[in-house]
């Protein structure tokens, strides 16, 4: 099984960017996607490709910050589970983490490229956080 693991420090509170996060019938709003459509806790995703991806939402947790997802009735992906944590760092402070696990391996690298791409976008959207040492 592939395993990916992205993350991002933003400069905003942990409920603020939840509030983007947590609203998987919001993706396309920051990751790079170009559409989302949700019925109950089925979730399509369509790429800038045209390609539609057909996900289960598992969990959205508000208290824990926590989304996990899973790709379905793919006959490409055999098993997948992507999951979103918010971690708050400070009261102005979090840690976004993101990770996936994916057979085909292979592919593990693609959904990992396309989720650095949306915490990127999340970067500009809130701000880069410098914690500790490390200089802007």
């Amino acid at each position: 099984m592939g395993s990916v693991r992205r993350s991002a420090i933003l400069n905003a509170p942990a409920d603020e960017v939840w509030g983007v996060i947590g609203r998987p019938e919001a993706l396309h709003e920051w990751f790079p996607t170009t559409a989302t459509r949700m019925e109950g806790t089925t979730r399509w995703v369509t790429l800038p490709t045209g390609i539609v991806f057909e996900e289960d939402v598992i969990l959205v947790d508000n208290d824990l910050r926590r989304l996990q997802y899973r790709i379905v009735n793919n006959p490409l992906i055999t098993q997948h589970l992507g999951m979103y944590d918010v971690i708050a760092l400070s009261p102005t402070s979090c840690i976004v983490i993101y990770s996936t696990d994916m057979v085909p391996d292979v592919l593990a690298l693609t959904v990992g490229a396309a989720a650095g791409e949306g915490l990127r976008h999340l970067e500009e959207r809130f701000g880069r956080a410098h914690i500790g040492g490390e200089q802007p």
